[in-house]
């Protein structure tokens, strides 16, 4: 009997760059658990991956901002599957608007809440049943190339993003040697819809390569990251060259 494809979980990985780290997996012979926080339906470029791959899939919902929601993610995906994932992508997150002046404690409690604590916790999960098995297997971190260089914009989300930046080296040595813990810090890659038009190529110019990341770049970063063996603790820039200056607001308002 062959053994069954290694197993994914990618959490937010419907829409946006999730989906396009979801497709490059599927790609790369991973079958998918793929997490929503709704049901929206997924992006049609992860649709077209998963029928051409024919790789096993299951959608599973869960507010990861709620207590307890994320281990019973991790609980239900082994459940389903009847095996642990090989590797977990913590890509889902909350990225709203706030200053110094805006700034609460709800506004904190949430940003930490999705973009640190749940990420943190199911690592703890992966690592748990690995040690169990005594199998290895990875995680992925998506983080921010503004970990290095902050802005005062989206404060909280900023805040969180740098607590997850320095948990995945913490992570790293306490999962080890069962979890190889790494990260990936995007640029800017995807507008939103707030961005007018022309807006992406001047920011591609600000850039000290002269342009943007794209999803693809991103998601060959994070494949590249679940095969390496003997990398962990690591996160690598994928950001034209972004972290390596400075920008006085984030660039929704260059």
């Amino acid at each position: 009997m062959s053994n069954p494809l290694p197993l994914a979980l990618v959490t937010g990985g419907l829409h946006r760059l999730g989906a396009a780290i979801a497709a490059r997996l599927a790609k790369g012979g991973y079958a998918l658990a793929l997490h929503c926080r709704s049901d929206n339906p997924p992006e049609p470029s992860l649709v077209e991956a998963l029928a051409t791959t024919g790789v096993a899939h299951q959608q599973f919902r869960a507010d990861l901002s709620r207590a307890g929601e994320a281990e019973q993610l991790f609980d239900t995906v082994v459940q389903h599957f009847g095996r642990t994932p090989d590797l977990l992508v913590n890509n889902a997150a909350l990225f709203a608007d706030s200053t110094i002046d805006s700034l609460d404690r709800a506004a904190m409690d949430s940003a930490l809440a999705l973009n640190l604590t749940a990420p943190v916790l199911l690592v703890q999960r992966l690592a748990a049943h690995h040690q169990a098995a005594g199998t290895r297997g990875a995680a992925v971190n998506i983080l921010d190339q503004r970990v290095i260089n902050p802005v005062p914009d989206q404060i909280a989300y900023s805040i969180a993003k740098q607590g997850l930046w320095q948990a995945t080296r913490t992570l790293a040595r306490a999962a080890a040697p069962h979890v190889r813990v790494n990260g990936v810090a995007p640029g800017l890659t995807l507008p939103t819809d707030t961005y007018e038009d022309g807006r992406m190529e001047r920011m591609a110019a600000l850039m000290p390569l002269g342009s943007l990341a794209t999803p693809d770049e991103i998601a060959d970063a994070v494949a590249w990251l679940a095969g390496a063996g003997n990398v962990t603790g690591q996160t690598i820039f994928v950001d034209g060259g972004a972290s390596l200056t400075g920008y006085d607001r984030d660039f929704a308002y260059l």
